[in-house]
């Protein structure tokens, strides 16, 4: 597919479009399937929910890749984390990972309880064929770390930055045994269908850049390499909220392909970043509010 030769660098006969948060909430579609199955659990962990959802952009707009409708905590379970969706507050994490007593209910991560990912995207890749790349993610160590320690979603991240300081030899175990479950998934989620990974650092940004080189970019460093020996061909993606700071360091992780979003100029990304690797990003959404031709031309 034409977002996979773009990925990796290959000549393409125009650039490939598709959001990354296409599947979901903007969608009349979406929304009254949503009244139907409240839980988002649900909806994100029943094979036939995730391949309808998945697929009504695919339906509507036919854009060149279609992202899986799924969470980055979605594994968590599997390897011994549970967790709930709370409509208001969002994700939900009963007993926080703070010492090392937390750390005992942590195992391998149980594949087979996440059968329903794998399903869905082998009747993904049989729907779109080779009209579209199916794309599978994965939460980064770091950013999944911080719904762990905290418990949830936070503004303010003081436990977790606590911790790097307070309790480093929990905190580096606790995303030593994330960086090899998540390395898991994206090898299952391959193996299953998905022709890319996006990797979401999605709170790396909340890191002063030396922090972020010293307690996430190892952990993704690691998720490369271990990809890499196991599926050399998938194209993998890295996308930072605020990544501005972080560009060149994101860069020597290996991956193929870097999301800018929309605080970084694209010419500037792209001077930074050189030549070598791919960019995907990065029309601020609010833009979708404005009148066509504004659309446009932001979008050119």
């Amino acid at each position: 597919p034409l977002l996979v030769k773009a990925a990796r660098g290959d000549p393409v006969s125009r650039p490939p479009a598709w959001m990354m948060r296409q599947a979901g909430r903007y969608m009349a579609v979406y929304r009254k399937l949503a009244e139907k199955y409240p839980s988002f659990r649900e909806r994100s962990e029943t094979t036939d929910l995730i391949v309808e959802i998945s697929l009504q952009p695919w339906e509507a707009f036919r854009p060149d890749g279609v992202i899986i409708f799924s969470d980055i905590l979605t594994p968590l379970p599997a390897f011994g984390v549970p967790f709930d969706i709370e409509e208001v507050r969002g994700p939900v994490i009963q007993s926080p990972i703070t010492s090392e007593d937390g750390l005992k209910s942590l195992h391998p991560i149980d594949l087979e309880k996440l059968s329903f990912v794998s399903d869905s995207l082998k009747i993904l890749r049989s729907e779109v064929g080779d009209h579209a790349a199916v794309l599978g993610f994965v939460g980064a160590p770091w950013t999944i770390a911080t719904y762990m320690v905290e418990g949830g979603m936070t503004r303010t991240y003081t436990t977790i930055k606590r911790m790097c300081h307070t309790a480093p030899h929990v905190l580096r175990a606790l995303l030593s045994h994330l960086t090899q479950a998540i390395s898991d998934y994206i090898v299952f989620q391959v193996e299953s269908g998905a022709h890319c990974i996006q990797i979401f650092d999605s709170w790396g940004g909340q890191l002063t850049p030396e922090m972020w080189e010293k307690w996430s970019k190892p952990c993704i460093d690691e998720i490369v390499r271990l990809t890499r020996s196991k599926c050399p061909k998938t194209p993998l993606v890295l996308y930072i909220n605020g990544n501005g700071g972080l560009l060149e360091r994101m860069k020597g992780t290996g991956v193929d392909v870097i999301g800018l979003d929309w605080t970084v100029d694209m010419a500037d990304g792209r001077k930074r970043l050189g030549s070598r690797i791919s960019v995907q990003g990065n029309v601020d959404p609010a833009c979708l509010f404005s009148p066509l031709p504004a659309l446009t031309e932001e979008i050119q």
